[in-house]
């Protein structure tokens, strides 16, 4: 993993050899397949299935898949690893299995790409933390994409206009937002003793045990049905999005993310994961017929230029301190793949 603590430019020799790497497609591959999750699930809330249920069959199935590999993976480091099984633990309940959760919640009341657009404000909801609690005012870049990232938020919840966005539907957003920004601050406050594979297939295992008890004592509504969706126009098999959620968007996504975030950095793949909003666009359109008002395009637009600029002045500015006043937004868990 490519350390954070001292970030710099790279050289322009460098930056070609990164854009035409094939590690830079197998990256955009990723963020293609983890788009994908909010229509694979929209089309199963259409036919009756709760988000708690969704949530289960995903994260449950892609541990299911990755039993063997996990188990290995834990036995051969377990000395490496004892340590840190609270904070697989914690990764599992909060970035993998409520975000998810409060995602698909989202969902159901928005369109996918607002829903997504909603989580995407983690790192300016950071900025906001990070700035209460050390008293340092961020740098004027950061302030800068904050209040872009805010006004492209006001756009994307179209206050003016005559469709009226659920309240619901954001709060779902916004607490998806809050997990993913946990995320962001588990990365910046531990080290890297964990094998990815064993982060991310052990945190799913935990992720899907607290949402499958949840729903086992009546907490959590667990809907499941086995009538046939409409995906892509046509009427499928229930199947065909369970095992898209399972094996396209949770076990291969995350295994190509993996790769290709190794093979590029973590700071150059943080910027390539939010090509996932775009997909996630592109993917409702085509397979729900679903796309957000011109309005909410060019705030989603906003949103992600804001992002952009709070990266890139954590990237640029930290070793200007002597460390930056925020956490380190470039530095993923050990899991090394975008959000879920």
């Amino acid at each position: 993993m490519t350390s954070s603590q001292t970030p710099s430019v790279l050289p322009a020799a460098d930056a070609r050899k990164v854009m035409a790497s094939p590690v830079l497609m197998l990256a955009l591959v990723s963020a293609a397949a983890f788009a994908l999750s909010g229509s694979f699930a929209k089309s199963l809330f259409d036919v009756g299935w709760s988000p708690g249920a969704a949530v289960a069959a995903r994260i449950g199935g892609a541990a299911a898949v990755l039993l063997i590999p996990v188990t290995l993976t834990l036995v051969r480091n377990w000395a490496q690893v004892k340590g840190s099984i609270v904070r697989i633990a914690i990764y599992g309940v909060v970035p993998i299995a409520l975000c998810q959760l409060f995602f698909f919640n989202a969902v159901q009341h928005l369109s996918v790409g607002v829903a997504l657009l909603l989580e995407y404000l983690s790192p300016v909801l950071l900025v906001g933390w990070a700035w209460a609690s050390t008293r340092l005012r961020p740098r004027l870049l950061t302030i800068l994409g904050a209040a872009c990232a805010m006004a492209g938020l006001v756009l994307v919840l179209d206050l003016a206009g005559n469709q009226k966005v659920s309240v619901e539907g954001i709060l779902w957003g916004l607490a998806a937002a809050v997990c993913s920004a946990v995320y962001f601050i588990m990365s910046s406050r531990t080290g890297d003793n964990v094998p990815p594979i064993l982060m991310a297939g052990g945190g799913m295992a935990v992720g899907a045990l607290m949402i499958v008890g949840l729903g086992v004592v009546g907490v959590l509504p667990m809907v499941f049905t086995f009538n046939s969706p409409v995906f892509a126009g046509v009427q499928v098999h229930w199947l065909v999005p369970v095992l898209g959620l399972v094996l396209i968007t949770t076990v291969f996504a995350y295994l190509v993310g993996i790769i290709s975030t190794r093979g590029l950095g973590s700071k150059v793949a943080s910027f390539v994961a939010l090509f996932e909003v775009l997909f996630a666009v592109i993917w409702a359109w085509i397979l729900l017929g679903e796309l957000p008002l011109l309005i909410q395009l060019l705030g989603g637009v906003f949103i992600m230029l804001g992002v952009v600029m709070v990266r890139l002045d954590e990237l640029r500015g930290s070793s200007k301190r002597g460390g930056s006043y925020a956490v380190d937004l470039q530095k993923p868990l050990a899991a090394e793949a975008p959000q879920p």
